[in-house]
């Protein structure tokens, strides 16, 4: 750590202050999914040089939907509120965690182009891994956007592994209940890049207990947002319209009278204070895995998904219908 004031030169100071600064955007931001959804978009306007701030914001924006979707006109037909509750609290904390780490990230990087040089040595006191601030040190000197989306994706996937993958209390109670398995295996859970068009692109999520899946998942869905074909719409909606977590954000671009079926979300949830109980570096532990760092992603499946989307509504509205026959409980 530094030491006090008094005992410090210019260039610490400066670095103290910079620091200081960051904590406190990072806690002023780190406050709710609305929030951090806001905070990923508007850095990636002012550096739109670091894609992976696009992609975490349209994340977070889908993290929000499910949150909201819980208390919604379908899952409280299916699911008892003990478990939805803890859905919602799995969801908080995977985003307050992924933000926690990456958003002091990006305003070192913010800060370092403000003086030009780089300041990733500071990363270790904000408990970001030596992964990271060796990728970003290899941005600086050769500005592959590529990779260091990768890295970042890959990064965020094993910052939450341990905390919430693999902690007791989710893995018993989320991750391995029949609902999850369920919703897993059908693919009925979804993230989706919405257009003012009406238009969904995306892609559906299974075997999302493996790193190595959801770190496949983030890459083809950077490959999707970053792809010409769809980048200038899906921008457009983000630029033009507030994120407040009801799905009703881009179901009102449908066609036809769309009707409101989630809540807000700050409507909805109080805001929840988190703590990080033990850091540990994940990348002293693993190694980088090829396949996580390659650049080549392969697109399987149809990425125009607004029919699909449709049709997985249809049969959760049916589901709900029959809610009283067939209720999960937690």
């Amino acid at each position: 750590m530094f030491l006090p004031g008094k005992f410090l030169n210019s260039h610490e100071k400066k670095e103290q202050a910079i620091m200081d600064h960051i904590m406190k955007m990072t806690a002023k931001y780190n406050l709710d999914n609305i929030s951090r959804t806001e905070a990923y978009f508007r850095f990636y306007k002012k550096h739109p040089e670091i894609r992976w701030a696009f992609l975490a914001s349209m994340v977070s924006r889908n993290a929000g939907w499910n949150m909201c979707d819980l208390e919604g006109s379908c899952f409280p037909k299916l699911i008892g509120k003990k478990l939805r509750d803890m859905l919602y609290i799995t969801y908080e904390r995977a985003n307050w965690l992924i933000f926690q780490d990456a958003f002091p990230q990006l305003l070192l990087y913010h800060y370092s182009t403000k003086i030009n040089r780089p300041m990733f040595h500071l990363l270790k006191i904000f408990r970001v891994s030596a992964f990271m601030e060796q990728e970003w040190l290899s941005f600086w000197k050769n500005r592959n956007k590529k990779r260091l989306m990768i890295s970042l994706i890959i990064n965020e996937q094993n910052v939450i592994q341990e905390p919430v993958m693999e902690h007791e209390i989710y893995k018993n109670k989320v991750f391995h209940t029949l609902l999850f398995s369920f919703q897993d295996y059908l693919h009925f859970s979804s993230v989706i890049f919405p257009t003012s068009k009406g238009e969904l692109y995306g892609a559906s999520v299974n075997g999302f207990r493996s790193v190595s899946k959801r770190i496949d998942l983030g890459k083809r869905l950077a490959e999707i947002l970053f792809d010409t074909s769809y980048y200038g719409d899906v921008y457009e909606f983000a630029s033009g319209t507030i994120h407040t977590g009801s799905r009703h954000d881009y179901e009102k671009y449908f066609k036809g009278r769309q009707r409101r079926t989630t809540p807000f979300l700050r409507c909805t949830y109080p805001i929840i204070t988190h703590h990080i109980h033990q850091f540990n570096d994940w990348s002293e532990k693993k190694r980088i895995k090829s396949k996580w760092a390659s650049e080549s992603v392969v697109l399987k499946h149809p990425v125009h998904i607004t029919k699909w989307y449709l049709h997985k509504q249809k049969q959760l509205h049916t589901a709900a219908k029959l809610g009283k026959l067939f209720r999960l409980l937690c």
